[in-house]
């Protein structure tokens, strides 16, 4: 199933129309997306890292509908110490093929690890052809691709450098980012121009930031289409996510470009997972974590959290001691045990695929609410939300919708949801709840093309 882009830079047009969502994506049949989900590694500084269904069961359980499969470039490419491998190849194949029959969409991301030597001052100037070099390793992925419609798109330059080069972030980008961004884009169109193109900013030498941020702004257009924003977020101080975002969020309008964060939550420590208070304890954390999705569901961004690895490499990058972003603490490449001070976070209920138009919603972690304000187009086909239930409503949770429907799951019991209210004409076969996958699928609103209030909540016929 192909994607769209929908972008909305909305001004108020009509006393009765208006929308807060501003990003977001339509699939074929103009259902509104929220994309979820998981950097997923090749390799580790261990070797190489493995998945299997049983991962890809536990990343839907966790709300993923997408995965961006991390390409090393060495793999891929003629840069000194890279070729192309075919067994490698594979092993894309196999991750894409998990995804799919998980109902996971991939992004590709090109990073230029596996190379012996990848200098960016050298790129930027490609006095040896090194961007044909570059775009010969996309195509590669391109062509296998082309016809899979469970690959989204690509993210072509994943943290782009200026390191010593002699120029402003802003002269980099301007001169040598942009037009690379423009020609990566052209030869990808050529191939499939449904694809979409992900794009990112400068990554900004170790201690320079900017208003605490340290992306550099993007300040021109790129004028093509089917591009999507995919900026990074590693922001440990919460007084600063929301400055950050209302950034990207100015650069996405002149863009003309909807916002996917294409990597987001600060690393945890080693120390972390053995403290609860504290600058690097897990309360800490959470509030830092809750903050930044909070700026997220208010936007109505989708986000990728790095990485859905275990804990079997960590590395000395910041003060603090060892660190890293996998999810899992297990000391193994695919792990198990949850890091559940930031994965009860990351795994919150969302509307993953809404059948017409997301107004706003936001999941209120103290009360355990989920609001989600829509107006619904039944002839879009079916939504789903992702409840967490198993996580966020193991006392059970209700269904509310506006003042005349009430619904429950009671997890006491091995049936479908069962109705406390509703109107005569009202059909609860329409509303499924999958205790495997964690989602409730609707199949049919209520009420058609109409304003609808939905609310999740726990407990058990709760009206709250």
């Amino acid at each position: 199933m192909k994607f769209k882009i929908i972008f909305w830079m909305f001004i108020l047009t009509s006393f009765f129309s208006f929308s807060q969502i501003k990003h977001g994506l339509r699939d074929n049949e103009g259902r509104h997306i929220i994309p979820r989900g998981f950097v997923v590694n090749t390799n580790d500084h261990a070797g190489e890292v493995f998945f299997n269904s049983d991962d890809y069961a536990r990343m839907i359980r966790m709300g993923a509908n997408t995965q961006v499969i991390r390409l090393e470039l060495g793999k891929l490419s003629n840069f000194p110490g890279g070729k192309l491998e075919p067994n490698y190849l594979k092993k894309l194949d196999t991750l894409v093929n998990l995804g799919q029959n998980s109902g996971i969409k991939t992004v590709f991301k090109m990073t230029v690890y596996g190379v012996d030597r990848f200098v960016w001052e050298e790129f930027w100037q490609n006095k040896k052809g090194e961007y044909k070099t570059y775009i010969e390793a996309w195509k590669v992925i391109w062509n296998r691709f082309s016809d899979d419609d469970s690959v989204l798109g690509y993210d072509v330059v994943n943290e782009p450098r200026k390191l010593t080069m002699d120029i402003s972030y802003n002269n980099l980008t301007n001169k040598y980012l942009i037009p690379l961004y423009q020609k990566i884009i052209d030869e990808s169109q050529k191939i499939n121009s449904d694809k979409m193109i992900l794009f990112q900013s400068i990554f900004m030498n170790k201690g320079e930031k900017i208003d605490n941020n340290q992306y550099a702004e993007i300040t021109a257009p790129i004028k093509r289409k089917n591009i999507i924003f995919a900026p990074h977020i590693y922001q440990n101080d919460t007084n600063f996510i929301k400055r950050n975002m209302d950034r990207f969020d100015k650069e996405s309008k002149m863009l003309n470009a909807p916002i996917l964060i294409g990597e987001w939550g600060f690393p945890t420590f080693a120390t972390t997972d053995t403290l609860v208070d504290g600058k690097l304890g897990q309360l800490k954390y959470r509030e830092m974590y809750i903050k930044t999705a909070e700026v997220f569901d208010r936007m109505g961004v989708g986000s990728i959290k790095a990485w859905f690895l275990g804990n079997r490499t960590m590395q000395n990058f910041l003060p603090g001691g060892p660190s890293t972003w996998s999810i899992f603490s297990d000391e193994t490449d695919a792990g198990t045990v949850e890091r559940k001070y930031i994965t009860d976070v990351i795994s919150r209920p969302f509307p993953q695929t809404i059948a017409g138009d997301i107004q706003s919603f936001m999941f209120n972690f103290a009360t355990r609410t989920l609001n989600l304000n829509i107006i619904s187009d039944n002839s879009k086909g079916a939504s789903t939300l992702f409840i967490g239930a198993n996580r966020h409503y193991p006392d059970g949770f209700s269904v509310l919708i506006d003042d005349d429907i009430v619904m429950f799951h009671n997890p006491l019991k091995k049936v479908r949801l069962e109705t406390y209210k509703a109107p005569k004409d009202f059909n609860s076969s329409d509303f499924i709840w999958d205790e495997y996958t964690q989602k409730l699928t609707i199949l049919k609103w209520p009420k058609d093309k109409n304003k609808l209030n939905i609310k999740i909540v726990p407990g058990l016929r709760n009206f709250n």
